[in-house]
């Protein structure tokens, strides 16, 4: 292949890898405008981000085998063409579940578009500069959920909703033809292996049934509700049939015997926390700034620029410190405390909090994500055979995409609850005894007379703002729980760093390739 073809392919696979990352955030901060426009609730809305999230965890194990099986070229292409067509879908689509459904086709076409985008850029250098296509790669698709927001909010609110899948349109069109002309077959091919349907029909009904009970159990009373009863006994037997099955196959999806591994299994776990804070945070703020604040779609998406080009220079520091032989762990554990930190500044939010205060705690949140993204596929892999390596990578990355559909689940969960909690505790306050309400109450009432109206008019107008005051506040300090409950989480997973305190030298190049 000549040096412009092969830049042409580079530019191509990795473009390809930054759309499908792009839209595992651009809909974050249009969630608003999709609720009401499609008449929705703001939970329902959420299965928009979460379908589209569990669609890849059940795409990640089985795309090597789909390679093998199907050619790599025939598809990749077939899964850029699947994830167009879907973006289509997405934006002609007149109801919550019609999106949330396509959402889901789209994220099976897009699982591919991420790791046979990798190994593709590493074939195109030789050995000796694999650390520069990994860092080429690295940033690339690092670009993904960075521009993602900011561009789903210009978007928003200068077009509308539906074109934050219709630009993936073009781009979806123009990267599959050039890889028509320009995308060859591995030099070297692995034979496939017996896919293990058994294996995944379990995985897909366990963790479907899970995202399920999580997502509507709160609003359908949980076990009062006799579907939620009948898929909680489904998840339970489905995931407990899937572990045993997965123990004892030849060829698993999951080859979950690799656990034995102590580096992988606590990394397999922070992963999964990580992935919580990741996704809930990303889903939390735009609503916050958006809903409460009354931020603009632009606005919000602004908040999280600056971290983010920051968070693009701390992936390159943290690669250089691992190839310079820093334990991952030390690596970990500052990122950790970053998590910690913007979790626990966004729970001391008000209604006054100013873009600037949210914009400085993002940076903390960006950094703490790109401090853990390598050094935990390191720790993970650390300490496992070359043999092995490849099914640790994909588990890990597995535990980062439940982490993040589960996560939003739950937190969508908790912060019904506890707005319900501090609207009981909010009115307990409003009594003719509080001089505050009182005085609230008059002003309110003073006002709409004002206005023209009369005075048991005023009065019912004026309590009704009361009531709108108390759903603003209960809102927000929910979502302020919300964001405590996260940084808690993250703190108590902390000792889990002490039982691999033991320096790590790992490679990152190793690690990177191991994944492909």
């Amino acid at each position: 292949m000549s040096p412009l073809k092969r830049q042409l392919l580079i530019i191509t696979v990795i473009g390809a890898a930054i759309m499908e990352l792009i839209d595992t955030s651009i809909v974050n901060v249009a969630l608003s405008y999709m609720s009401g426009n499609l008449g929705s609730t703001l939970e329902d809305t959420a299965w928009v981000i979460t379908s589209y999230a569990i669609a890849n965890v059940i795409i990640i194990p089985i795309t090597s085998f789909l390679t093998n099986k199907l050619g790599r070229r025939n598809y990749y292409i077939g899964s850029i063409i699947l994830f167009t067509l879907c973006s289509f879908m997405c934006g002609q689509a007149s109801g919550i579940w019609e999106l949330v459904a396509f959402r889901f086709l789209q994220g099976l076409g897009g699982g591919a578009l991420l790791s046979v985008s990798a190994a593709v850029v590493y074939e195109q250098f030789p050995k000796e500069k694999l650390g520069t296509a990994s860092a080429l790669f690295g940033i690339g698709v690092f670009i993904g959920p960075t521009i993602g927001p900011t561009l789903g909010g210009y978007i928003t609110e200068n077009y509308s909703w539906p074109w934050i899948f219709f630009i993936n349109i073009p781009i979806g069109i123009a990267a599959a033809i050039s890889c028509y002309f320009l995308l060859t077959e591995p030099a070297v091919k692995v034979k496939a292996n017996k896919v293990d349907w058994t294996g995944i029909v379990l995985l897909s009904t366990g963790i479907g049934s899970l995202q399920t009970v999580l997502e509507r159990g709160q609003t359908e009373d949980w076990f009062a509700t006799s579907y939620i009863t009948a898929l909680t006994i489904v998840s339970i037997i489905s995931l407990t049939a899937f572990v045993i099955w997965e123990l004892h196959t030849p060829n698993p999806v999951v080859n979950l015997r690799v656990l034995k591994s102590k580096s992988l299994s606590v990394a397999a776990v922070l992963t999964f926390i990580t992935g919580m804070g990741m996704f809930t945070s990303i889903f939390l703020t735009p609503v916050i700034a958006q809903r409460l604040l009354g931020f603009t779609p632009s606005e919000t998406g602004l908040l999280l620029l600056p971290g983010a080009v920051l968070a693009v220079l701390a992936l390159m520091f943290s690669g250089k410190l691992l190839q310079r032989g820093v334990s991952p762990v030390l690596i970990i554990l500052l990122g950790f405390f970053c998590f910690i930190y913007f979790n626990w500044s966004m729970s001391q939010i008000n209604l006054d909090t100013s873009a600037a205060y949210i914009t400085g705690k993002l940076i903390f949140r960006a950094l703490g994500m790109a401090l853990l993204t390598v050094p935990l596929s390191s720790l993970a892999v650390s300490s496992l055979e070359a043999k092995d390596m490849p099914q640790g990578t994909a588990l890990n990355n597995m535990m980062r995409q439940l982490g993040g559909s589960f996560g939003i689940s739950i937190i969508s969960t908790y912060s019904i609850r506890r707005i319900a909690s501090h609207r009981v505790d909010l009115i307990s306050h409003i009594t003719a005894s509080n001089p505050i309400a009182t005085d609230r109450l008059n002003g309110f009432t003073n006002y709409f007379q004002q206005k023209g109206s009369g005075l048991l008019d005023a009065k019912l107008k004026a309590i009704k703002m009361i009531d709108l005051s108390i759903v603003k506040q209960s809102t927000l300090l929910s979502y302020l729980d919300s964001f405590l409950l996260i940084g808690l989480l993250f703190a108590l997973a902390l000792p889990l760093l002490l039982l691999v305190m033991k320096k790590q030298k790992t490679s990152v190049v190793k690690v990177i390739v191991s994944d492909h």
